[in-house]
């Protein structure tokens, strides 16, 4: 029996993201292909990739496949991709977009990200106002942006005129990103998290354990139930079968508010922390 489908969440163009997605960064060749498979033949209907990840030709195969068996209807997965740093720039974005719609094998996406916002290039607002372009063509449904901090995220809604409906940011227990969620919530900007099991490192944290052996479910389903209960979209990977499925079934139990409370209040945890690249400092 497959676990519930994801819930969704309204993004302010008016589409609608599943709260849970597959991320496929570090997943290459057929096991890139053999994961979507199985994740979107389990209910999953969201998966997110990038031309850095070197796996678009392989995730596309495994979307169409999935169609053609006659699992899903285009229409009701929803896939993300995004430009890399080398692409920043009007001409270059424009170009990297086709690129990857043509490795996918698709006819449009239903998100495209900048991926980085790279300050010290200073193409962040060039580059996601050639992404608008696009989605006035109709090739991509919903844009956005991926980790933006709150000065270059203000500084591009500012500059651009354009609210990107998503953020993608780094964003589990420990790195709440409290702050910069807050702001996403005035703009109307929903936020995406990347790591949201922090690559399974807060999963035996006492607090995480604790909640976990309370109602019989996995650390990680806590975690991701806390997402989905802070209003935020996690995409975590995963190739192995079994945590692929406990991954996406997190919808048969309710944390408290104080259990909310206590996994966000790990920020100031000793330890704790970003664990990867600062986007004010990436790339040097």
């Amino acid at each position: 029996m497959s676990p519930t489908p994801s819930p969704t969440l309204s993004l302010s163009d008016g589409s609608e993201i599943p709260q849970i997605g597959l991320g496929t960064w570090q997943m290459h060749g057929e096991e890139a292909y053999r994961t979507v498979r199985e994740a979107i033949g389990m209910g999953y209907r969201h998966i997110d990739t990038a031309k850095l990840y070197d796996n678009e030709v392989e995730v596309g195969r495994a979307v169409t496949d999935a169609i053609r068996s006659g699992e899903v209807t285009r229409d009701e997965l929803f896939i993300t991709s995004k430009v890399w740093n080398d692409d920043q720039g009007r001409e270059q974005a424009a170009r990297a977009f086709q690129a990857s719609l043509a490795r996918l094998g698709l006819d449009y996406l239903d998100l495209y990200l900048v991926h980085w916002p790279c300050p010290r290039k200073g193409l962040y607002n060039e580059t996601f106002e050639a992404v608008a372009r696009i989605q006035g063509l109709g090739q991509v449904q919903s844009i956005g942006v991926a980790n933006f901090y709150a000065g270059v995220l203000e500084d591009l809604v500012v500059t651009t005129g354009i609210v990107p409906a998503v953020n993608q940011v780094e964003l589990h227990p420990g790195f709440s990103q409290a702050p910069l969620r807050a702001l996403h919530d005035r703009l109307g900007v929903v936020t995406t998290a990347w790591a949201p099991l922090a690559r399974g490192g807060v999963l035996s944290h006492p607090v995480i354990k604790g909640i976990a052996g309370r109602y019989g479910v996995p650390a990680s389903a806590v975690v991701l139930r806390w997402l989905v209960q802070l209003g935020v979209v996690a995409i975590p990977k995963s190739s192995d079968p079994g945590r692929l499925r406990s991954n996406l079934d997190v919808h048969g139990f309710q944390l408290s508010v104080e259990e909310v409370e206590r996994i966000t209040a790990l920020d100031e945890g000793p330890g704790m922390g970003r664990l990867f690249h600062d986007p004010e400092e990436f790339p040097a």
